[in-house]
Formats: structure tokens, C-alpha cells, sequence
């Protein structure tokens, strides 16, 4: 419990200590995500110094008994797919923010209304998204992302919509089905098991979390398959 308590307490005087750079960061998108990124490797960091939790990415093998896969008509050769992540804790939104390049979420806007981190995360391209406004919400946020889908940039969603706890499996939001059919993407899951070592409530365990990039899915993939996908190798 003292580790937990040390590294939550650390944890926040790191937060604090950003202030005046993401106020500051304000003035630019770019400068401001920086920042941001600075501040999440500084979270890994600390993670692992204080916390004793490192982290392994696991990506899917590109061969298979040595042989190439061949390509399949579903993976688009742009490089540009739509992640949808398993969320169990900070670490892997740290890890996703830090490892995809270019890449933005999509989050409660009641998250952007924070003081400072909020207005950051605004900055940098985050969208906030209203739950109770339905199709048309949905629609908006369809527009907002396919305009830095082509700007070139990289979705990430969490489909749970909400930190989940180890062995616990949620519905997935519908919305990703709407977003990857409406822009013709490609799913990419990603399941984790951070919430073994960074739980949303408890004690942290010092060990090695993962993150696994599964195979794309088609656009037209079924809730079903997708949460198979996210839930293959997770806790």
C-alpha cells in the first residue's frame, strides 16, 4: 500500500507541475501536444521507477512460418485504420498517446471542461463528445473526425466507454460501427491487461502489462468480433 500511495501522491505533484507549460501551450496545437506527450512519457516513467510497472507493445506477426501473409483486400495500404482499445487504466492511454503518431481520442466532453488539462487536450484535437444528443451527435462527431481523419491523423477510441476491471466485459458503444462505416476504415483492436498492475481502484502491482495490436477488422466488422478481439489476450 505505501508504494500505491507514494506513487499516486508523486503522480499528482507531476500533474501539478505541468500547469504553467500547458497554459503556455495554448498558443500553439503543435507546441501543445509536446507538451502533452512529454507529460505521458513522464507518466510511463514514474510508472516504472515508483510504481515497479513496465510495458510490452505485442503487434501481430506480419508472417506466418516465415512466409508473408498475403494481402488481404480489407487493409488498407494508407496506413490509416481506426484503434479501438480495451480501457483499464491510465497506463495504456499513455502508451497509445505516446506510441501513435499523430493520434487523437475521443472523450466525455465533460473531460475537456477540466481546468488546464481539459483545454489541452481541446488543443491538441481531442474531441468531446455529448452521449445524450443520439444520431445527432453522431453525425457531428462524424464530421469532426473525418477532418482529421484527412488531415492525417489517427482515432483512437475506447468502444467500452469507460475503465473497465479485470475479468469484467461491457457492451461495446455502437458508435465505432457508425464512425468505421461512415468512414470506410478499418478496425484495429488493442486489448490490455494494465488493470492487473494499474487498477481503476486498489493497489498496483509492480510487473510487465501488455498491449496487443490484433489484426485489422473490415469496416463492417459486428460488435461481436470486435469485442472478441479486445478481450483475446485481456484479464
Amino acid at each position: 500500500m505505501f508504494r500505491t500511495i507514494l506513487f499516486k501522491i508523486i503522480l499528482l505533484i507531476w500533474f501539478i507541475l505541468w500547469i504553467p507549460l500547458l497554459i503556455l501551450g495554448l498558443i500553439s496545437a503543435r507546441l501543445e501536444r509536446t507538451f502533452i506527450l512529454a507529460d505521458a512519457w513522464g507518466v510511463l516513467l514514474l510508472a516504472r521507477v515508483i510504481g515497479g510497472i513496465k510495458y510490452k507493445i505485442n503487434y501481430p506477426p506480419i508472417t506466418e512460418n516465415g512466409i508473408p501473409f498475403q494481402h488481404n483486400i480489407n487493409t488498407r495500404l494508407d496506413g490509416r485504420t481506426i484503434i479501438a482499445a480495451k480501457h483499464m487504466s491510465v497506463m495504456e492511454v499513455a502508451i497509445l498517446v505516446t506510441h501513435v503518431p499523430n493520434s487523437f481520442f475521443i472523450i466525455k466532453r465533460e473531460l475537456l471542461w477540466i481546468p488546464i488539462y481539459g483545454w489541452a487536450f481541446a488543443r491538441i484535437g481531442l474531441i468531446g463528445v455529448n452521449r445524450k444528443r443520439g444520431a445527432t451527435n453522431m453525425k457531428d462527431l462524424a464530421n469532426q473526425v473525418t477532418k482529421k481523419i484527412m488531415d492525417g491523423m489517427t482515432l483512437i477510441i475506447f468502444p467500452e466507454g469507460t475503465r473497465v476491471l479485470p475479468n469484467q466485459k461491457v457492451p461495446l458503444k455502437r458508435g465505432l460501427l457508425f464512425l468505421a462505416e461512415h468512414l470506410k476504415l478499418p478496425i484495429m483492436p488493442v486489448g490490455t491487461d494494465t488493470g492487473l498492475y494499474w487498477p481503476k481502484h486498489g493497489k498496483i502491482k509492480p510487473g510487465t502489462t501488455n498491449l496487443y495490436f490484433e489484426p485489422e477488422l473490415p469496416s463492417s466488422a459486428t460488435l461481436e468480433e470486435i469485442r472478441e478481439a479486445i478481450n483475446r489476450h485481456s484479464c
